[in-house]
């Protein structure tokens, strides 16, 4: 009863639109009080044990390094080149939009930035080529979601946190998934914009390779670090933070220390709204861990679901209505530890099972209500939000393609570990 009592509250909370922090509060606070003997005083030894992991300093050395990235020309570089490599093709600039981002998010390992960056460039760039407009608006927010399953990624550190497996092994398991959902787009803009007149060949190639050479070696030398077992996650989100700033300060020469000082302040808002949450939700972790309660909530499942299609269609239903009205951070930090020992129980591999997850929650950036990409495409392209909602469509039907494909076929995401 005391379970139901703690899912009932939650489910309260959700309804009542509360934040994702008081809801963490809330049920960390009715945990502590039914099943820690009103014991209080001990999250506070919880809450400095859930924040006293090394891995966590991955997430704002990673999410710096994004910022200080979208802040020069890094994304002008990098876009200049693809869009040269494909331009001879009809729709070639469409699929430079796609290359593009699947670039700038291995380097950044964000949606919002990797969005915002590629789109300042090539939305004008695909208008003035005559691109219908919701085409352009559409493949930039759906190629903009694929920094959340391109290592490194934030979200599959916090899977990794909340459910304790291995982040190396979850970027390693996101790369095949990754290369489906790009094949999926390039395959479905190439197709769309085939009558779409090639553009003329005027840059110098050459000179766009040695302008973007500096910008393409930064995931080359974070993830070529981590797969060869030189860097851990987080040593390599430092080595991404200070090749960025030599590269933006020293030879790009396109900040200054002000400027420097300006990202680290905007990168410390955007951590001081998340680690709270992180703790909190980490901490509850820990304690239901300690109260053996997932044994409990596992076998009360495995009673009712018991073969694994069925998990894997409820638990498909559940991320994606649950990813179209809250953000993924938080999905995660909720959903991942209850849903990975079920999974775990039944059967499937816990990375395999993470990258579904996060495959699933990256629709969500397209889905209404609150997809995320749609709500800055709003403002960035000027766009109304229907308008976005349309363009983005078809795409969500490609996601779901993919996802379908993850699910089914495991080895797409294991056949690298």
């Amino acid at each position: 009863m005391a379970l139901l009592g703690l899912l009932a509250l939650l489910l309260v909370l959700l309804v009542l639109r509360q934040p994702v922090l008081v809801l963490l509060i809330a049920a960390l606070s009715y945990a502590y009080i039914v099943w820690g003997d009103s014991a209080l005083r001990f999250m506070v030894l919880d809450a400095w044990n859930a924040l006293n992991r090394e891995v966590l300093l991955s997430i704002p050395l990673y999410l710096l390094a994004g910022n200080l990235m979208s802040r020069g020309s890094m994304a002008n570089r990098i876009t200049a080149l693809l869009q040269a490599l494909t331009g001879r093709l009809p729709g070639g600039l469409a699929l430079a939009a796609v290359l593009a981002c699947a670039v700038f998010a291995a380097m950044t390992g964000s949606s919002t930035v990797t969005l915002l960056a590629v789109g300042a460039v090539l939305y004008p760039a695909l208008i003035s080529a005559g691109y219908d407009r919701l085409l352009a608006i559409g493949v930039l927010c759906a190629a903009g979601t694929l920094g959340i399953i391109i290592p490194p990624s934030i979200p599959l550190i916090l899977y990794g946190v909340m459910t304790n497996t291995s982040i190396v092994d979850l970027f390693y398991a996101g790369i095949g998934p990754a290369l489906v959902l790009v094949a999926l787009l390039s395959a479905y803009v190439l197709w769309r914009c085939r009558h779409m007149p090639p553009l003329p060949r005027e840059a110098d190639m050459r000179q766009l390779w040695r302008r973007s050479i500096g910008a393409l070696m930064a995931p080359t030398l974070v993830l070529g670090g981590i797969y060869s077992g030189y860097f851990t996650a987080t040593e390599a989100a430092a080595v991404a933070v200070a090749y960025t700033l030599v590269l933006q300060v020293f030879i790009y020469r396109e900040m200054d220390w002000p400027a420097v000082g300006a990202v680290i302040s905007d990168t410390a808002r955007l951590i001081g709204g998340l680690f709270p949450v992180l703790m909190l939700a980490v901490c509850l972790n820990m304690f239901l861990t300690f109260q053996q309660l997932p044994e409990q909530w596992v076998a009360s499942i495995l009673e009712r679901v018991d073969s694994q299609p069925l998990f894997l269609l409820l638990t498909n239903l559940v991320l994606l209505v649950t990813g179209s009205v809250v953000d993924i951070g938080s999905a995660i930090l909720i959903l991942a530890p209850l849903l990975e020992p079920v999974a775990r129980e039944l059967g499937f591999d816990p990375v395999h099972f993470g990258i579904m997850m996060i495959v699933n929650l990256e629709i969500g950036y397209l889905t209404p209500p609150m997809g995320l990409n749609l709500i800055v495409a709003m403002g960035a392209f000027q766009a109304s939000f229907g308008e976005v909602c349309r363009a983005a469509l078809p795409f969500i039907g490609l996601l779901l393609v993919g996802l379908a494909i993850v699910a089914l076929v495991p080895q797409l995401a294991l056949f690298l570990l």
